[in-house]
Order: structure tokens, then C-alpha cells, then sequence
């Protein structure tokens, strides 16, 4: 973990209100949009101003924020509540700063309030960075755009009672990620009434609300199994620092494989044929591969009917790992949580033949450039069911 992680988790977790998000092609200019400044989401206006905006007026809070504790820049948050604008904004960082360029879309944004009008700001753009600053707080990126939420917090009523019950019955041991990700999928399709047909209808929405589900439900969890140990005193460090351990290497575990857990969820609803993990050539395990590994190892199979799936959380670096992951499927495809990449990185993916497979909702955070070329991912189920289908 490099010191600037170090100290970015050091400031959340000292912060009593902390906001992270990916910072989007529309933030750095790619969309052609040319808004100004980082945008805000309305759900998190709280760690700038006391009250949230009203249409009809605008209002700002002008704000010291140390950047990477290096750069200083005397900003301000905005409200933009007139005309047809309704929106926040985090803008002026004086000239020469160098995080709102094209090299920095994808990348984590971080703000913590230290005092009033004081803050510190980080910006993550390597994934190991990234990977390991969520993984801290047991978080995905789809738990991103937000203020962090460090505790467990109340559900509505149904959900509520569901977790509390899953909660109720289990055993000594901390349940494994796939029980997690399997209740949290069990206790979202309960309350929403949410039957095959609709996750085949529409995977990526819903896709979404599961991993928001298992994030809620895996605190809960934490909580459950930890808050004996927390309020008791540790008798010595080493005791302490095995139990950080454990629950961290926990929440580094939970994340990549639930996505995938809940991707395997989604291709049974629509009752595709594949494999998962794959196994392609020598020990090499991807992610997922369809029909199946059986057609993978059959040489008389029609190469053009298999399909490579791999699975990345964030893939700003990464998506170089699975290049050689299938040699029989020159074209790959990559599912990822990421939220916005640059035309330079994009381009130099499509150069190797890699496919990005986001999110409907995520499609946005990409360069307008690009776009017609990323699926979501009801869209490549409709591919992969065309391939077996014929």
C-alpha cells in the first residue's frame, strides 16, 4: 500500500464526513460538455453546505483544500439551483492543477472534511491504489459516488427484517462471500419482488441493486461478528493487529468475487451455457467462458462460437491481465464496475481487441467518442445467447 493510500484512509477515517467518486470524462472534458469543476452528486451536498440547495437560486461556500498534502488551492462548492441547472460543483483550483486533465479520467476522488472550511483531497489513479483504498473500507465502486458510510446503517423495514434474520442464524465461523452474495441477491429479489424474467429484462439495473444489497448486508455482518471484540480491550498489539488483518483481508477478498458470484446469477437466469471459473490453456483460470471449458478444449468446436468473459472490478491497468487468458478467443470481453477511461486508454484497448462490458448507468462516465463501442451488459447477453442460439 503506497503512503499516499496510507494517508488517504488515514483522513477518512479521522473525518467525520468523507465523499469518494471516480472522476468522469464529463469532469475532464472528454464529453465535449465542458462543465467546470468536479460534480457533486445531490445525495452528498452535506459535506459542503449545511442545507441542501433550492431551486431558483444559487448558493457556494468557499473552501481551503489540501491536495495530496502538497497542493493548496482556495475553492469553492457550488450550488447551481437557476435556470435549468440543478447541481453541485466543486470548482476554481487556480492554474496549473493538474488532476482535472484527460490523463485522470477513472481516477478515485477523494474529499475529507478536516474542520470547517478545511479539507484534504486525493486523487487515486493506479488500481492497486483504488482497489486498496475500497477494499479498506470494504467497498466496490459501486458503493462510490457517495459520501462514505463507515458504519452499518438502518434499511427500510422489509430489508431490515431479512438481514436481521439472515443475521440471527449464522454459525461461529464468518459466513463465506458466495452465502453473502447469495442472501443479499435472496433478500433484493424478496423486497422488489423481482422474478427471472426481469433479471433477464434488466440485468444491469439490477445487477447494481445486488451489490448495493451485499455492501449494506457485509457491514451488518461485520458488525455482528466484530463488535464483541471492538469493546473489549485488546491485551496486546500483536492480538490487535492480527484481528485488523483478518477483517481486511476479508474485505479484499469479498469484493472481485462477489461480482462475480453475481454474474454467474444473472447468465443462469437467462439460462446461458458457460463455464466458471473457464479453464483455457495450462492452469490458466478466466473468469468466465461460454459455452462452456468442455467446447473450449474441443478443437473441432467453432471458434467463432466461444466467448471470453473476464471480470475487473477496475481495469484502468488491469485489463492488460487478461490478454493471454484464451488464446482461441482473439476478441475479448471485459465486465467492469470501472466509471470512465480515457480515449487513450480506450483506444489502446480496442487495439488489443478488448470489448468493455459496463453498467448501463455507467455508460455515461465514458468519452462520447467511445461509447457505441462499450456494451452493457443485457447487451451481451443478447450476443452470447445469439452464438448459442445458432
Amino acid at each position: 500500500m503506497t503512503k499516499l493510500v496510507e494517508d488517504a484512509i488515514e483522513s477518512v477515517t479521522s473525518s467525520d464526513l468523507s465523499f469518494c467518486r471516480f472522476i468522469t470524462a464529463n469532469d475532464t472534458g472528454e464529453t465535449g460538455a465542458h462543465q467546470e469543476g468536479f460534480y457533486i452528486p445531490k445525495s452528498s451536498y452535506s459535506i459542503f453546505f449545511e442545507s441542501p440547495g433550492e431551486r431558483g437560486s444559487n448558493k457556494e461556500n468557499f473552501i481551503k483544500i489540501k491536495w495530496q498534502d502538497d497542493i493548496e488551492t482556495e475553492s469553492r462548492a457550488i450550488y447551481y439551483g437557476q435556470g435549468t441547472r440543478n447541481e453541485y460543483r466543486l470548482t476554481r483550483f487556480g492554474r496549473g492543477f493538474p488532476f482535472l486533465t484527460e490523463e485522470y479520467t477513472g481516477a478515485l476522488l477523494i474529499i475529507t472534511k478536516i474542520t470547517e472550511g478545511n479539507y484534504n483531497g486525493y486523487i487515486l489513479n493506479e488500481d492497486e491504489d483504488i482497489d486498496s483504498f475500497l477494499d479498506n473500507f470494504g467497498m466496490s465502486p459501486v458503493d462510490t459516488n457517495s459520501l462514505i458510510i463507515k458504519e452499518a446503517i438502518s434499511q427500510p423495514p422489509a430489508i431490515e427484517d431479512m438481514m436481521e434474520d439472515f443475521l440471527s442464524k449464522l454459525p461461529k465461523e464468518f459466513p463465506a462471500t458466495k452465502e453473502i452474495a447469495d442472501s443479499a441477491r435472496d433478500i433484493t429479489n424478496t423486497t422488489d419482488s423481482i422474478k427471472a424474467d426481469e433479471i433477464v429484462q434488466e440485468p444491469d439495473r439490477i445487477l447494481l441493486d445486488w451489490l448495493h444489497t451485499e455492501f449494506e448486508l457485509f457491514k451488518k455482518i461485520e458488525s455482528h461478528y466484530y463488535e464483541g471484540q471492538l469493546t473489549t480491550p485488546f491485551k496486546t498489539v500483536d492480538e490487535f493487529i492480527v484481528m485488523a488483518n483478518s477483517i481486511l483481508n476479508r474485505r479484499k477478498s469479498r469484493a472481485g468475487k462477489s461480482l462475480e458470484h453475481h454474474l454467474d446469477a444473472v447468465f443462469k437466469a437467462d439460462s446461458l451455457k458457460f463455464s466458471h471459473p473457464g479453464k483455457t490453456e495450462g492452469r490458466k483460470k478466466p473468469d468466465f467462458i461460454f459455452p462452456g471449458n468442455e467446447e473450449y478444449h474441443t478443437t473441432t468446436f467453432n471458434e467463432n462460437k466461444l466467448i471470453f468473459l473476464g471480470s475487473k472490478t477496475t481495469c484502468k491497468d488491469r485489463w492488460r491481465q487478461i490478454l493471454n487468458e484464451a488464446n482461441r478467443t482473439p476478441v475479448k470481453h471485459l465486465f467492469t464496475l470501472q466509471q470512465g477511461i480515457s480515449e487513450n486508454q480506450l483506444q489502446e484497448m480496442y487495439d488489443s481487441k478488448v470489448v468493455l462490458v459496463v453498467p448501463q448507468p455507467y455508460i455515461s462516465t465514458f468519452p462520447v467518442k467511445y461509447r457505441e463501442k462499450i456494451m452493457n451488459l443485457k447487451n451481451f447477453m443478447e450476443f452470447a445467447k445469439e452464438k448459442q442460439d445458432n
